[in-house]
Formats: C-alpha cells, sequence, structure tokens
C-alpha cells in the first residue's frame, strides 16, 4: 500500500469537489497524518449520534467480557427476563452484535449493558472508555452524542495501538482482535462485532442513512479514517475509502 502522505492529496481533492466543508483525518497509529477541520473551530464537537454503536455500545460491551460478567453466546435470560424482554428465544449478545436489527437490537444491547453495568450506557462508556483514552469532549448534549475530531482520532488510534491488557479501562486488544474478524461463517452479509468487512482488508462502521458519519480502519496497514459530513452534502464513502486504502497499480 501506498505510504499516506503520497495519497493524502487525492483523499483532499476528492473531499474539497464534493463536501468543502467535511472534516476529515486520515492516519495510523501514531496520529492522524492528513485531514481538514472543515473551517470549524478546533474544540468543535459534532453530532456522531450514528456511530454510537461502535463509540458506546461496542467498547462498554467488551469491557464487560473482559472483566467476564457477559458471555457472547449466554441467552440473554441467563441475565434475566428484563434483558431478554422482546427478544426471541434464545438470542444472545452474539446475534445481537452481528446481525443487522437497527434500532431494536441496540435497544437490546444497551439495556444488558446496563442491567451488568448498573449504571446507564453514556456513564459506564464514559468512565470506562471515553475518559481513560483522554475523551474528554465526547458525551451525550441534548440527547445526542457529540465528539470533537481530535476525540475521534484518539479513539482510532487506540485501536491500532498496542491496546491495554484484558480487565483494563479503555478498549482491550483482545476485544478489538475478536471483533475485526468474520464471525457470521458463511452467512451473509459478512460481519464482525458492530464492524463490517470492506475491501483491501479494512472494517467499517457508518451511520445507517447515505450521507452520515463514517469510520474505517484496517490492522493490517496500520491505517484509519474518519469523515464526517456537512448536512445535506455527500462525499461517497466507497470513493473515500478507496482513496485511503486501496492500493495503486505500481503496488
Amino acid at each position: 500500500m501506498m505510504p499516506l502522505y503520497d495519497q493524502a492529496a487525492a483523499v483532499r481533492a476528492l473531499v474539497e469537489s464534493a463536501d468543502p466543508g467535511a472534516v476529515w483525518a486520515v492516519g495510523g497509529p501514531e496520529g492522524p497524518q492528513a485531514g481538514s477541520d472543515g473551517g470549524h473551530p478546533a474544540d468543535a464537537a459534532f453530532d456522531v449520534d450514528g456511530l454510537g454503536a461502535v463509540l458506546t455500545l461496542w467498547p462498554a460491551i467488551g469491557a464487560l467480557v473482559d472483566e467476564g460478567a457477559l458471555r457472547l453466546h449466554t441467552p440473554l435470560t441467563a441475565y434475566g427476563d428484563t434483558a431478554a424482554e422482546g427478544a426471541p428465544a434464545g438470542t444472545t449478545a452474539h446475534h445481537l452484535l452481528t446481525h443487522p436489527g437497527g434500532s431494536a437490537h441496540l435497544t437490546h444491547l444497551s439495556r444488558l449493558v446496563e442491567l451488568l453495568s448498573g449504571s446507564p450506557l453514556a456513564d459506564f462508556a464514559a468512565t470506562r472508555v471515553w475518559r481513560p483514552l483522554g475523551m474528554t469532549g465526547t458525551g451525550r448534549i441534548d440527547g445526542a452524542l457529540r465528539a470533537p475530531l481530535a476525540d475521534l482520532v484518539r479513539f482510532l488510534c487506540h485501536l491500532l495501538g498496542p491496546g491495554d491488557p484484558v480487565g483494563a479501562e479503555g478498549i482491550s486488544c483482545a476485544w478489538t482482535t475478536e471483533s475485526l474478524r468474520i464471525r457470521t461463517g458463511e452467512l451473509t452479509p459478512a460481519r464482525g462485532l458492530l464492524w463490517d468487512p470492506a475491501p483491501h482488508g479494512v472494517w467499517s462502521h457508518h451511520a445507517p442513512r447515505d450521507g452520515g458519519p463514517a469510520l474505517w480502519i484496517s490492522p493490517r496497514h496500520h491505517r484509519w479514517a474518519v469523515l464526517l459530513p456537512t448536512a445535506g452534502r455527500r462525499t461517497s464513502r466507497t470513493a473515500f475509502r478507496e482513496a485511503v486504502f486501496a492500493p495503486t497499480a505500481a503496488e
């Protein structure tokens, strides 16, 4: 894969032609190597509700798995009637994490985290993930999850870093590794744990609506990317991903 600084100009040209006000960054475990704040103040916090599942639920569930409070393949009924309420018989956390189910699945997972942690999901995520990673600008404001670009960069850099030991605050390397692999066997669509596979060894998570925020990460290539489009404007997610991660003809 071409060094990222050689691809940055192409990525910048792509975004600026489609959405000059978009906020984006690409980089590796050491930090960002290219990007744009879209003309916003450095500390501006953006609406990232569309990424809430992977910024909040995913690491919270990982923390519970790491400490042994949750087993992915254990039926929800083992954690009480409230945890399984409204879910088909035999449903497990693994089912909910690997099968697209919209808000219903996320509601079940959120309820499960709150039952096992004894605290609201956002509070648990703040204590166990956001604060330890230095994501001090991330939180719920007026019901929506908001975060500055710098916090998203910290989150993605951490996922490519050496990782924390199992049970430590943050996101363990073991949980990241388990999540970023195919967990659905031969079923389609193929999925990891709240992350979706994409070409070139990339994993993605994005808002369900077209034109919403998106994250990409490739442990194989030690590279990540984030794109926060301007409301009402669209930069093709596929084109952005290809510009950042696709190998060139010379490779």
